[in-house]
């Protein structure tokens, strides 16, 4: 967040004297806005940032324990600029929460500047490589331009404040870094989906008697042997719809940076049409694919079985270390309020017939197609219809925008409170963006762009899986919404094992496709050699406890209790000593 609030928020004068010396390393960033009291409730920060028109600075200061910031990604250890949240406060007025560059540590010794109090928080659950650190300001004072000015900014001379031309203006940072967060969902996902399948297909247990599977001998006669744990359906259903979450964030996540872009030279045109629809399908992205993220890893993890506890699984700390995202840059629960809120300000506007068809954008055309058929019903009479992409897209968009429509007569006509809301508020957040990941993976392999070869017919299949698993995982709300009747839900349960049986004879190469190295990995289970028990061995070998005979300790806390019943060891020929 440091260098993408320089970039976004910067003047080409901040840019030049920052950013540049930034990207030389001479500068050493990190991006504090959480505090101690609070951390979702922006507007709720208490640093303070006072302007003082007689010196023309700004003096930062932290009023209360309360208001250190914490949790400050590189700031324990490493940092020596941060930039600052803090409240605006100049002529007596208070506007809010803006982001100010201030020097922390002395550049030539590294120790804090006077009146900077700062260190590290302790250890963590995990993401421990990170110094994750606390800072607090005791009134330092810093120049004029150290407040990020592109679009808001103070008066040097007056003090008067300069509002953005659009309030939102600062969330083109946000979606920037929450499109990366998805790109981050991709690779979690993939990475632990790698691990399991390729485990999973040399791992192998039990002999399936109505299917036994045989291997020719040298000789030309056949043994039966185990059934490879991939085989059975159960493996199947619980790890291949990793691998479609994963390709599901791939496609997003490029989808949600040609949008940035795309907004950030209409915005430099004064155009910002885009923004809050971009700013708030990013919000609910975040939250659903980190937290796909985090349960695919335990999903992946548990699929191993009791060697995928195992450090030398790759996935213990792996999943240690995703954990935070499901909190940092907005908890996954709350953040969904900001997506909700905004699909239900879009559905009140085209209801009330202020949305043309030709100016709606992603959500208000969807919502546009539910109103001019509010009653439609699911076509879908066999199981084949479920491998139509445009029948699964219309299932997608009549629940979310049935979701919506209920929300607001809730709201609106039952007069029922936000905080009364709050599942539903969740579920419709979830629901939007759900289809957004379905739309994205559809148009990437069945749209125009799309090539057609054997590669790309398997992804078709994957993104038919991701539909269809999806449906199933939140099928209440498939069928309270009216759409999709129980008769329809069956068939979409008969789909879904068909296509584990047709995406098996690709799925390693699915996620051999990542290219993952193996020192990435970090898997004795996942390597790409498939010789998971030599390396689980191997590293059993290695590990420091096995590197002396005798432990340490034995002499002081198990020898006293072993030889207090000496008087019944008998010495064998060998010297060794038994009961």
């Amino acid at each position: 967040m440091f260098m993408p609030t320089l970039e976004n928020q910067g003047t080409e004068e901040q840019q030049k004297i920052y950013l540049e010396a930034a990207k030389r390393y001479e500068i050493i960033g990190c991006y504090a806005q959480t505090e101690l009291g609070h951390g979702s409730n922006v507007r709720g920060l208490e640093t303070t940032a006072t302007y003082d028109v007689n010196t023309q600075e700004f003096i930062i200061n932290s009023p209360t324990l309360t208001s250190s910031k914490w949790w400050i990604g590189g700031l324990g250890v490493a940092a020596n600029h941060a930039m600052v949240m803090a409240r605006l406060i100049s002529n007596g007025k208070d506007f809010g929460p803006h982001p100010f560059i201030v020097q922390i540590r002395d550049l030539k010794t590294h120790e804090p500047l006077p009146g900077v109090t700062v260190g590290d928080i302790g250890p963590k659950f995990g993401f421990n490589t990170v110094d994750n650190g606390f800072i607090m300001f005791d009134n330092i004072r810093v120049p004029h331009i150290a407040m990020m000015a592109r679009y808001s900014k103070i008066d040097k001379s007056t003090g008067d404040y300069i509002k953005p031309p659009n309030s939102k203006l600062a969330y083109g940072t946000m979606v920037f870094v929450r499109a990366n967060i998805i790109l981050e969902s991709r690779y979690v996902l993939a990475r632990a989906a790698t691990v399991a399948i390729r485990y999973s297909s040399v791992r192998s247990q039990f002999v399936d008697d109505a299917s036994p599977k045989k291997i020719q001998n040298s000789d030309g006669s056949s043994k039966i042997v185990e059934t490879p744990v991939l085989d059975y359906v159960m493996q199947q259903y619980r790890l291949f719809p990793v691998i479609a979450q994963a390709y599901a964030c791939h496609f997003t996540a490029l989808e949600m940076h040609r949008m940035y872009y795309e907004n950030q030279e209409k915005m430099a045109q004064g155009d910002f049409s885009y923004l809050a629809d971009l700013h708030a399908s990013s919000s609910g992205l975040k939250s659903l694919t980190t937290t796909l993220g985090s349960a695919g890893i335990e999903e992946c993890r548990r699929a191993c079985g009791g060697h995928g506890y195992s450090l030398f699984s790759g996935l213990g700390q792996f999943y240690q270390d995703t954990l935070p995202k499901v909190t940092w840059e907005g908890d996954n629960y709350i953040l969904t309020q900001q997506t909700t809120r905004y699909l239900l300000k879009t559905f009140r506007s085209v209801a009330a017939g202020r949305v043309a068809e030709k100016d709606a954008n992603f959500s208000a055309s969807y919502m546009l197609e539910y109103l001019a058929n509010p009653k439609a019903r699911c076509p879908i009479t066999q199981v084949s219809d479920l491998s139509n992409p445009e029948v699964l897209l219309a299932i997608f968009k009549y629940r979310a925008a049935s979701m919506v429509a209920k929300a607001v007569y809730n709201i609106d006509v039952e007069q029922k409170t936000w905080n009364d809301m709050l599942v539903d508020i969740y579920r419709i957040s979830r629901a939007h963006c759900q289809l957004v990941l379905v739309s994205n993976f559809i148009k990437a392999v069945y749209g125009p762009q799309a090539q057609q070869t054997n590669e790309n017919r398997v992804l078709q299949k994957v993104a038919i899986l991701f539909a269809i698993s999806t449906m199933e995982q939140e099928m209440a709300d498939f069928l309270t919404s009216g759409y999709v009747s129980p008769e329809q839900s069956l068939l979409v349960k008969d789909r879904s094992i068909q296509l584990l049986k047709e995406l098996r004879p690709d799925v390693v190469a699915l996620v051999d496709a990542f290219g993952f190295p193996d020192y990435l990995l970090q898997s004795a289970l996942g390597a790409q050699d498939g010789d998971a028990y030599t390396r689980m061995t191997r590293a059993a070998e290695l590990e420091p406890l096995n590197q002396k005979k005798v432990a340490d300790g034995y002499e002081e806390y198990i020898k006293p209790f072993v030889h207090g019943g000496k008087d019944k060891w008998k010495i064998g020929k060998d010297g060794i000593a038994r009961l």
